[in-house]
């Protein structure tokens, strides 16, 4: 069985992944965790505008980001197959894909196993579960070959690309 990606694509443009690279990216992280494969989830695909508005309304950071994960939370007592809702702002993945010098494909299937371990309840904020959902996402990126998303970020000294390069401070 397969998970369940409601893809929502609210802006046009070239290159945005197509409904079954989503659900493979998906699957692949599902495999590896105890959840229903069929789980539930939201892929939308925005604008700067639209991930500028969210960022700054539920992380208080006025401007566009990669990719903002919120995670479903079930009423007590009531199980559902709900993970939650990613937002991938386009404009963000094709610049950071280009400064990267990654394929804009590969960039998306890390945005989206990044954003899908985050519905899942991995985090960043400490060095130890960076490392642990780094590593995660070096091994779910290999299963499809694509290559280590970090290492050019470390060769380069530029921050990983789910960092803010202005505060810092790794995005929750």
């Amino acid at each position: 069985m397969s998970p369940v990606v409601d893809r929502q694509q609210a802006i046009e443009a070239e290159g945005l992944p197509g409904q079954a690279e989503l659900e493979a990216w998906v699957a692949a992280v599902l495999a590896r965790h105890d959840v229903a494969a069929d789980s539930e989830l939201t892929v939308r695909l925005v604008d700067s505008e639209e991930s500028q508005a969210l960022n700054r309304d539920y992380r208080g950071r006025d401007r566009p980001t990669n990719v903002l994960s919120f995670p479903f939370e079930s009423p007590p007592g009531v199980a559902l197959p709900l993970l939650g809702d990613l937002v991938i702002c386009h404009p963000v993945v094709v610049a950071e894909a280009a400064e990267q010098d990654k394929a804009l494909a590969d960039h998306y299937a890390h945005m989206v196993v990044h954003g899908t371990l985050h519905l899942l309840g991995h985090d960043h904020i400490e060095d130890e579960e960076a490392e642990a959902m780094e590593r995660l996402e070096r091994e779910i990126l290999a299963e499809f070959d694509i290559a280590d998303p970090y290492l050019v970020t470390q060769l380069d000294t530029q921050p990983a690309p789910h960092r803010d390069p202005e505060d810092k401070r790794p995005d929750p």
